[in-house]
C-alpha cells in the first residue's frame, strides 16, 4: 500500500459506534451472546470479539443480525489476512490486530473493514498510519505510560487518530480522550468474569459508569 502523508484538514475520526470499544476475549463461549446485549443495552456499541474466543464467529454474526447499524462490530488479535474473509462474510465492519502488518491492511481494505493495527512507539504509530490504519491501536496503553505518554507523544503525532487499548480502567477511560485519543479499547477491567462465569450485572454497573464517564 502506497504510504499516505499527514492529512491537513483538522477534522478527527470517531469511532462510528462511540468513544468505547469492548474486547471480549476468552471466556468458553456459552456467554458471548448475553454480554454482547448487556454492553449494547447500556451504550458501549463497539464491541470487538477476538480470534482466540470461542464461538467469535457466532457472536458476530449474532450481533450483526439483533443490532445491525445500532453497533460496530469487528474481530480482534487478527494474525492472519484469512481471518478477515471470514469476519468480513459475517458482517463484521472493523478489525483489529495486536501489531502492524501490512498485508493483514491490504486484505481489510479489500474487504471494507476499517483496520486498527497495534503499534507502541512514535515510529511504529506513524509507520502503522502510513499504511492506511484508520486509527491507531496504542498498545499497551497503561504499560507504556497512561494518557501521560499519550499526550506527549501526539504533540508532534496530532495528525493521527489513536485508540488506546491495554490495561485501561473503567474510571481512567476518560483521561486518555483528554490526553487526544478519539476512543478507548477496555478489556478485561469492563468484562470481568462476565465472559467466563456470566456476572451480567457486574457488567451492566461497569458498561453504565464508563458510558456516563466518557459523556461529560
Amino acid at each position: 500500500m502506497t504510504d499516505t502523508a499527514a492529512p491537513t484538514t483538522t477534522a478527527r475520526h470517531r469511532h462510528d459506534a462511540g468513544p468505547a470499544v469492548a474486547i471480549l476475549r476468552g471466556g468458553t463461549g456459552e456467554h458471548v451472546e448475553d454480554v454482547i446485549r448487556v454492553l449494547v443495552e447500556s451504550g458501549v456499541r463497539a464491541i470487538e470479539l477476538t480470534t482466540n474466543t470461542p464461538r467469535w464467529q457466532d457472536g458476530i454474526a449474532w450481533a450483526v443480525d439483533r443490532y445491525g447499524s445500532g453497533a460496530a462490530v469487528g474481530v480482534g488479535t487478527v494474525l492472519e489476512p484469512r481471518q478477515l474473509d471470514e469476519a468480513a462474510a459475517l458482517g463484521a465492519t472493523f478489525a483489529v490486530s495486536p501489531h502492524t502488518d501490512p498485508a493483514i491492511g491490504e486484505r481489510a481494505h479489500e474487504r471494507g473493514l476499517g483496520w486498527y493495527p497495534g503499534a507502541a512507539t512514535p515510529t511504529e504509530i506513524v509507520t502503522a498510519w502510513r499504511h492506511g490504519a484508520r486509527a491507531v491501536k496504542v498498545f499497551p496503553a497503561a504499560q507504556l505510560g497512561g494518557p501521560a505518554f499519550l499526550q506527549q507523544v501526539l504533540a508532534p503525532l496530532d495528525f493521527v487518530d489513536v485508540i488506546p487499548t491495554g490495561g485501561i480502567g473503567v474510571d481512567d477511560a476518560a483521561d486518555y480522550l483528554a490526553a487526544g485519543a478519539v476512543a478507548v479499547g477496555l478489556g478485561s477491567p469492563l468484562v470481568g468474569d462476565a465472559l467466563r462465569g456470566g456476572d451480567l450485572d457486574g457488567l451492566r454497573t461497569r458498561a453504565e459508569r464508563l458510558v456516563a464517564a466518557l459523556a461529560r
